[in-house]
């Protein structure tokens, strides 16, 4: 046989491999990119969501409670305002049907709050017709709960704040960890390390009993809805968990959503938190008229010009530095 006639057959049986691993490969990049898509845009509207958690709502609102962490989370907001931002991302705004297809691949959304967290997830009820309806709605807040052995109940917080029932005495207490500290019968309330750990995977434990079973609720909703794909809670490392629960915020799930022969599947949180900015005082020292820009809280008796929200900007504004003396 000529070796063009072996060259055209090498071609023949080669050929098709590369058209297959050509394919294959196009599809992974096609999957792949989507992938990236649909995390944008999840964490996207999951940041957008935890922005708006707080608005509208004032920490003294609530004079009980001492801590910097402490907001009253707007939850309607916040869960109105990911979906918005989901459906603007998939390019499904305003279209009802596609939006209702977009909503069943989320089985729940967890909005952490101060003292307890609250649920948005697929709940089965019946109209003024009659007709069963599936629909995303909220559940009843649930408190970050402890009880031990010896009848004594906790109720933990984002931080050491607790209410607690002490059954040795069948009284409410109120405060924080380290002001109840041997001023109680609750062993766990005078143990300051024992307190931090159960109170961290107290919280963990909760809203993850909470998700397992909606999640296996929505698999039934599911599978009247034509989706065929079994959800569950994701693996979540612990030090994600830890970094969740440090302040209110919200965490949604993302899961079955056709990628060609593959699901997307994924989560993300968005934290909810303020942060105060120090204030940058531009002041002039009448005795001698130089000028200069300090932190907020130093004292100086200067008169204050400006204020700037970073030392550059003051700097830039003609001010010299001035460090705090306490």
């Amino acid at each position: 046989m000529k070796i063009t006639n072996w060259a055209i057959l090498f071609v023949c049986i080669i050929l098709p491999f590369f058209l297959v691993m050509d394919l294959r490969t196009a599809h992974l990049k096609t999957v792949q990119t989507l992938n990236h898509q649909y995390t944008v845009a999840l964490r996207t509207a999951v940041q957008d969501a935890g922005v708006v958690l707080n608005a509208n709502e004032l920490q003294e609102f609530e004079a009980e409670y001492e801590s910097e962490k402490y907001f009253k989370v707007n939850k309607e907001l916040a869960v109105e305002t990911f979906f918005r931002t989901m459906y603007l991302n998939f390019e499904v705004d305003g279209d009802r049907i596609r939006e209702g297809a977009l909503a069943a691949y989320i089985p729940a959304i967890i909005v952490m709050d101060y003292d307890g967290y609250h649920i948005y997830a697929i709940s089965e009820y019946r109209d003024s017709e009659g007709q069963i309806i599936y629909k995303h709605l909220w559940r009843p807040k649930k408190p970050y709960a402890y009880s031990d052995s010896s009848g004594n109940i906790i109720n933990f917080t984002l931080d050491g704040y607790v209410r607690a029932y002490e059954a040795a005495s069948g009284e409410w207490l109120r405060g924080f960890q380290h002001e109840l500290q041997n001023k109680t019968y609750i062993s766990l309330l005078n143990d300051a390390q024992g307190f931090e750990a159960m109170r961290r995977s107290t919280i963990i434990k909760r809203i993850q009993e909470d998700l397992a079973y909606f999640i296996n609720e929505h698999n039934e909703h599911a599978i009247r809805n034509g989706i065929h794909y079994t959800f569950k809670l994701p693996s979540i490392p612990q030090e994600e968990w830890v970094n969740t629960i440090n302040d209110i915020g919200i965490l949604a799930f993302v899961q079955g959503i056709p990628v060609g022969d593959q699901f997307y599947n994924n989560y993300a949180f968005g934290g909810g938190r303020l942060v105060k900015k120090t204030v940058i005082y531009g002041g002039i020292d009448e005795a001698t008229g130089f000028k200069y820009y300090y932190q907020e809280g130093c004292g100086y008796p200067y008169r204050i010009e400006e204020t700037f929200d970073t030392r550059k900007d003051a700097a830039a504004a003609g001010y010299f530095p001035k460090e705090c003396v306490r």
